[in-house]
């Protein structure tokens, strides 16, 4: 086979190799988000009626928007 042929082959394989890596991540990023939802404004309550605090409005609205910033 000529020389030209195989980096035509070579950039095909990488394009396709591109494609499926990128198809696989997608899929398993969204499996993993449905299986493990980022955490809610109920399961922060519920974590700090635990901790023996009782929470308001206020501070769940705190601990959301920190953990916003901190994910960020």
């Amino acid at each position: 086979m000529a020389t030209w042929m195989w980096i035509i082959l070579l950039i095909v394989a990488f394009a396709a190799g591109l494609a499926v890596g990128f198809y696989a991540a997608r899929k398993y990023m969204e499996k993993y988000l449905k299986d493990n939802p980022p955490i809610n404004e109920e399961q922060i309550k519920s974590m700090m009626l635990q901790m023996g605090q009782k929470p308001s409005k206020k501070k769940l609205t705190q601990m959301m928007n920190s953990m916003k910033r901190n994910a960020k």
